[in-house]
């Protein structure tokens, strides 16, 4: 017995396009322009035209930024209930025109209509449910932050209603008005919830809605009135927004592309996983960010699983995507079927073989059968590249440790799957795997309350639960910040003693794996003192110092592993060493930069360690429950190797407040202080040494601030880099250098910052830029 067709009626989502004249312009202000110059959108499944759309000009996005800008002030000034009571509205319109989006987004889009229905819906007005909760709550659980401003938000096709659920209701959540801007593929179910704002009640100018290619998402980007961008689609994509947006201040959040591993265990149960890889990698003909691309199978079942995954694809039904009995529908367009073609055909030239299911696609429209690819090397063009279609590359592998080495072995950090019944080898497993999202015997799991995100080129930010409503908020403590760094007011400098530790003539090496090291090109700088008189030589380190550390740094991973206590007490005992120190260290500050307050200094670096090495067991994570029978666990982790420049101001506790919660939180650091009074710093390499510090989990490398952190900034083995020494450019360069690999970045820009004010200097937003968010979805009773 066979599946009999079971269409799906167009009939009021063509008159909705009818009653429109398939015609469109933009929705500006609350208000609908006339349409101008336009093109078409199509139906992939079959090439027809189903409407006009205005292609926006510059001037169009200069209109939607003011009217977003007019609008920010009252909508902020309605408060948390007033928005909540508007988004509860939205949410309840989304689903009282469900079908009626359901089967626009199919037509426009090309995914089956079981797909619309079933999932991008639900979990669309599930968004603006959830958020208009935090909208309620957020002058109780966001009392120190406030609204951003003007968002802009640049969508794919992929997912063109969910993508905008999770983007504007945050971002009207928290108090921001919208400009944003769909995919230019995929523009009607945008243009649909526009007509929804205005059932709603929203605002003017609230939400924006602007239609067109990519001069338009670029118009957005480089638009000074724009505060933060929110943007989903590839990576490279995303390289250019990060080079464009760097040293402009805008708050930036990066969703790209992914080459998620889908491991099974000899263990798993086999036919739930075939099932679970069906929806992994052909939800949507494979134009997933996070779809299980690569299939790792454990080398005892992997024939057998094989055999399963070939026989379960002969059954998936390949037809019209508005038919309900269809598992695969059409690709948004032949550009992406050419593309797909091509990467397929390159791994045949490779000698992969090339497995299809013997069914016909339809020959009008843009398709592509589900294709499953083996015999790959791991280098292979079809195991690295994100190919965003319906293609699936198998490999086998002997045990855990190798698993986990295969599904790290990319560029690409967004997402993963692990199948096996014991739950002990998941749960070990998952938190190895660097993505993050993990989903423990079950796949492509959301839900609002659970924050999506990746590492390494997946991007930085989340979408969803509290860590997504961050990405729309500012600390209160960032408008308190002075307008350049703070100059310490000047004492008399007294003349070293001659019983002084310092008397003596001596050059202050590096602080490299636990060892003081020379630098590598055998220079040094001389450091004088608030007076003009020599102090000491510090060594000028280059790259290849940069290097060794970032080396030493990865070789002290045991620090990441170390729990929270341990690592709490190494930090106390840093704090109590350097307490019994404290004169000496405040006489090297005043001689530095004739400060008067250098004992309270010392005192506050010691405090500071305090409070961080408090925080170590305390930054707990969440456990969120969401839809599915299970729970979701939110998991903070260290960033990795993280490169911090000190400022130049406080040369101590400038260090201490950027160094500490780093390591609080098990990061390995390569510290570049103070380039003008360093000697603060490299005064500690004794009082590490005796506080059970690993060698290499600090790194001190001294020298030019710009040079190292141009150095810092273009490594691929850093993960972000910090820098906070006043500089303008310098900062700039970070976030523009930082593109390549798409680390993160923390920099202060040309403003200051108060180091004494625990306000400026510590908190949650601290804590937030020392980690990242992995959400394990772990489904029980199933």
């Amino acid at each position: 017995m066979d599946y009999g067709p079971a269409p799906e009626s167009t009939k009021e989502a063509n008159a909705w396009l009818d009653q429109h004249g398939r015609r469109f312009g933009l929705f500006i202000d609350g208000a609908w322009s006339q349409a101008a110059t336009t093109f078409a959108t199509s139906n992939p499944a079959d090439g027809s035209e189903l409407a006009q759309v205005t292609q926006a000009t510059n001037e169009d996005v200069e209109r939607a930024v003011q009217a977003a800008r007019r609008a920010q002030p009252g909508w902020v000034a309605l408060g948390g209930h007033g928005r909540a009571k508007i988004m509860y509205s939205l949410a309840r319109l989304l689903q009282k025109h469900a079908r009626l989006f359901a089967v626009l987004e199919t037509l426009d889009n090309g995914k089956t209509i079981r797909e619309t229905r079933d999932a991008d819906l639900p979990l669309a007005s599930r968004h603006f449910y959830h958020h208009a909760g935090w909208a309620a709550l957020q002058a109780e659980e966001f009392a120190d932050y406030r609204a951003v401003g003007v968002v802009g938000q640049i969508v794919p096709w992929n997912f063109p209603l969910l993508m905008l659920a999770w983007k504007v209701a945050p971002a009207l959540a928290a108090g921001n008005t919208v400009v944003f801007k769909p995919a230019e593929f995929t523009p009607l179910t945008a243009l649909l919830f526009a007509e929804m704002c205005q059932q709603a009640g929203v605002p003017a100018g609230v939400v924006n809605i602007v239609t067109g290619d990519g001069a338009v998402g670029e118009a957005i980007v480089n638009h000074p009135g724009i505060d933060k961008l929110a943007f989903t689609g590839s990576t490279e994509v995303g390289r250019i927004i990060r080079k464009a947006t760097a040293g402009t201040g805008k708050k930036l959040s990066l969703e790209l592309g992914g080459k998620s591993p889908f491991i099974v265990f000899d263990d798993a149960d086999l036919d739930a996983a075939v099932e679970g890889l069906v929806d992994s990698i052909w939800f949507n003909q494979g134009q997933v960010c996070c779809a299980g691309s690569r299939l790792l199978v454990q080398e005892s079942v992997y024939e057998r699983f094989i055999a399963k995954v070939k026989a379960r694809m002969q059954n998936l039904r390949v037809g019209s995507p508005l038919d309900k009995s269809n598992d695969i529908g059409a690709l948004v367009d032949p550009i992406q079927q050419q593309r797909i073609h091509g990467l397929v055909e390159s791994a045949r030239a490779e000698g992969c073989e090339i497995w299809q299911p013997a069914c016909e696609a339809p020959t009008a429209g843009a398709w592509y059968l589900p294709t499953l690819i083996t015999g790959a090397s791991t280098s292979a063009a079809v195991a690295q590249a994100e190919i965003f279609g319906p293609v699936l590359v198998a490999m086998s592998f002997r045990t855990p440790s190798e698993a986990v080495q295969l599904a790290n072995n990319t560029v690409y950090g967004l997402a993963a799957c692990v199948w096996s019944e014991s739950i002990s080898l998941a749960l070990d497993v998952a938190p190895q795997i660097k993505a993050g999202v993990v989903w423990i015997n079950t796949a492509n799991q959301f839900d609002a309350a659970c924050g999506f995100g990746g590492y390494k080129e997946s991007g930085f930010g989340r979408e969803g639960g509290k860590e997504g409503m961050y990405e729309y908020l500012t600390p209160l403590s960032e408008d308190a910040r002075p307008a350049a760094p703070i100059v310490a007011e000047k004492g008399r400098v007294k003349a070293l003693e001659e019983g002084s530790p310092f008397a003596i003539d001596r050059t202050a090496k590096l602080y490299i794996g636990g060892k003081q090291a020379r630098p590598d090109g055998a220079y040094s700088r001389a450091i004088n003192g608030a007076n003009g008189a020599f102090l000491a030589d510090v060594g000028e380190g280059n790259r290849k110092d940069i290097r060794n550390a970032v080396e030493a740094a990865h070789k002290a991973s045991g620090w990441s592993k170390a729990t929270a206590h341990n690592r709490a007490q190494v930090l106390y005992y840093i704090a109590e060493n350097l307490a019994i120190r404290a004169d000496e260290f405040a006489q090297r500050i005043a001689a530095q930069t004739g400060s008067k307050d250098a004992a309270r200094e010392v005192q506050a670096s010691i405090e500071r360690l305090f409070y961080w090495a408090a925080w170590c067991d305390k930054y707990d994570g969440a456990a969120h429950q969401p839809p599915m029978h299970g729970i979701t666990v939110a998991l903070n982790e260290p960033v990795g190797v993280i490169g911090i420049v000190c400022p130049n101001e406080n040369p101590l506790l400038g260090f201490i407040s950027l160094v500490a919660p780093a390591l609080a939180l098990g990061n390995r650091v390569v510290a570049v202080p103070s380039e003008s009074a360093p000697l603060s710093s490299t005064d500690l390499y004794q009082v590490l040494d005796t506080s059970d510090l690993p060698g290499g989990a600090l790194n001190i490398v001294t020298g030019s601030a710009d040079e190292l952190a141009r150095t810092l900034a273009s490594h691929g083995d850093v993960d972000a880099v910090w820098r906070h020494d006043g500089s303008a450019e310098g900062c700039a360069e970070v976030e523009r250098l930082s593109a390549d690999s798409l680390k993160r970045t923390w920099v202060g820009g040309a403003k200051g910052r108060d180091w004494f004010d625990a306000k400026q200097a510590c908190g949650r937003t601290v804590l937030q830029h020392a980690s990242q968010v992995k959400n394990v979805w772990i489904p029980y009773g199933v």
